[in-house]
């Protein structure tokens, strides 16, 4: 028998999303991703009284040209996530472009969490780009399995448009975003990233009410799906938009 196609209100959703629980805990593979990523989140989430909590897993030496490029990309955070209303950030100075899976990390994150009992985790969407962004997608998995209680877990986007069932409207804060964005000038030379987020936020309000200007997209995942592999849960995310024939 032949399964039914997939209606589009099952593979995003038409309604804008509450914020997930905090605390949050949001792993940033480099320096901007956080804001680029979710800024519009962060500072909603500091706005309703939510604690966050940034990590930033690399230390993002080769994100650019500028002379002192690791000092500049630490000051840059800084001054974003304080406009964003973050209440900490961390910085583990992992090699740019050079993130592996080993214990050593993974072991790291775990205490982290542990540490923090954050209620929500943050990590980028596993069909990202970069190399380090699916490193730390896999990282983080991994750390969440190996804990007793894993909080609620999310994959937020970064340069491209995922599999999300959350939708954040973040009308009332995309000044704010853009205002953070702007601080990254290191990495802003090097593309009109700004601009590029505007558009995938703005992308994101197709299926939402004309009143919803910017949105950023989240996907949660279950706790069943938290005990597979996180390239299993993926593809069978990605499977319901094959049409059946």
């Amino acid at each position: 028998m032949q399964q039914p196609v997939v209606a589009e209100n099952q593979l995003i959703p038409y309604e804008v999303s509450p914020l997930p629980p905090g605390p949050w805990l949001v792993f940033a593979p480099h320096a901007d991703d956080e804001t680029f990523g979710m800024g519009g989140s962060l500072a909603k989430a500091s706005e309703q009284g939510l604690d966050t909590h940034v990590l930033i897993v690399t230390d993002g030496a080769l994100g650019g040209d500028a002379p002192d490029l690791i000092k500049v990309r630490q000051r840059e955070a800084r001054e974003a996530t304080n406009l964003l209303g973050v209440n900490t950030l961390q910085w583990w100075s992992e090699p740019d472009r050079g993130l592996v899976h080993s214990s050593r990390v993974l072991q790291k994150i775990a205490q982290l969490i542990a540490e923090l009992a954050p209620a929500s985790v943050f990590f980028p969407g596993l069909l990202e780009l970069h190399p380090d962004h699916r490193m730390t997608a896999q990282l983080v998995w991994a750390a969440l399995q190996s804990l007793d209680a894993p909080p609620a877990a999310f994959a937020y986007e970064i340069c491209v448009q995922s599999p999300v069932n959350r939708l954040i409207d973040i009308s009332a804060q995309r000044a704010i975003k853009a205002q953070a964005m702007a601080v990254y000038v290191s990495q802003n030379g090097q593309n009109n990233y700004p601009e590029l987020v505007q558009a995938l936020n703005t992308t994101r309000t197709f299926t939402l009410a004309a009143s919803v200007r910017q949105a950023e997209g989240l996907f949660e995942f279950t706790p069943q799906q938290l005990t597979g592999a996180l390239h299993d849960v993926t593809r069978k995310v990605i499977e319901m938009y094959r049409i059946p024939g």
